[in-house]
């Protein structure tokens, strides 16, 4: 199949996805189910564009392994999170504001606009797919030790917050050890920094250098819109907040300053 198609099929499948899963939330009365549902929606569009290939090469498989492996892990830990505690509070809230209006906009602004987003996030993805190619270069090594790298960061970080936050003595407190101690949010600095591997392993491709777009949305999303700004807000709260973040980069992991 060759880019274009494959585009078009992956956001087909993403649309028909992110609306099987607003129909879910409506039932639930849960909007949560979109948090949930973001990582396997990469796992679905890599595994369509993977079958439709038919080429089963081996960066496809590579590719489709690491996005497999990150969307299971990211899945299931959401899910754990979630689990009895009810929709998430900024999902109660937008459901006050929007009034009337909360089943139309949460299908175009929570699950679409996800959805959207999603399409963006996985350009590399579909691209490697969809370009055949028996022979492995640097790119592929580089790229898939830096996918390596950050999907152990943030499997690392989440799992020393979950600890922490596990710890009823902690009740109040912010975590400020481990991969804490030299980022605010190494988890989402392993996130980013996963789909900048994937990147550059489509650098293997000619011309698949417009497939940036991709690591740079997630980029963009996490450090200005949805993640870390959101994150930050509520943390501020926090007594602890000021004195942490005066010695401890917002972002990418560097020795906290004296």
């Amino acid at each position: 199949m060759d880019i274009a198609n494959a585009l078009i099929l992956s956001g087909v499948i993403i649309f028909l996805y992110m609306t099987a899963m607003f129909t879910v939330a409506v039932q639930r009365r849960d909007n949560s189910v979109a948090d949930i549902a973001w990582g396997p929606g990469f796992i679905l569009v890599a595994g369509a564009a993977f079958i439709v290939a038919e080429d089963y090469l081996v960066r496809q498989a590579l590719v489709l392994g690491t996005v497999t492996v990150w969307g299971l892990r990211l899945a299931s830990r959401i899910y754990r999170r979630n689990r009895g505690k009810g929709e998430d509070p900024r999902y109660q809230q937008w459901r006050e504001e929007w009034g009337s209006s909360w089943m139309l906009r949460s299908y175009l602004q929570v699950f679409l606009l996800q959805g959207f987003f999603m399409w963006l996030i996985s350009l590399p993805v579909v691209v490697i797919m969809a370009v055949s190619s028996d022979s492995l270069g640097w790119p592929d090594l580089l790229g898939g030790l830096v996918w390596l790298m950050g999907f152990l960061f943030e499997a690392v970080a989440d799992r020393q917050l979950d600890n922490f936050l596990s710890d009823e003595t902690n009740r109040g407190k912010i975590l400020q050890s481990g991969l804490w101690r030299y980022s605010r949010h190494p988890n989402y600095f392993g996130e980013v920094f996963q789909w900048w591997g994937i990147f550059l392993i489509a650098l293997s491709i000619p011309g698949a250098w417009w497939t940036i777009a991709g690591p740079l949305t997630i980029t963009w999303l996490i450090l200005f819109v949805s993640g870390v700004p959101l994150l930050e807000k509520s943390m501020r709260r926090n007594p602890e907040f000021r004195e942490y973040a005066s010695r401890t980069s917002v972002f990418i992991p560097l020795p906290p300053k004296q």
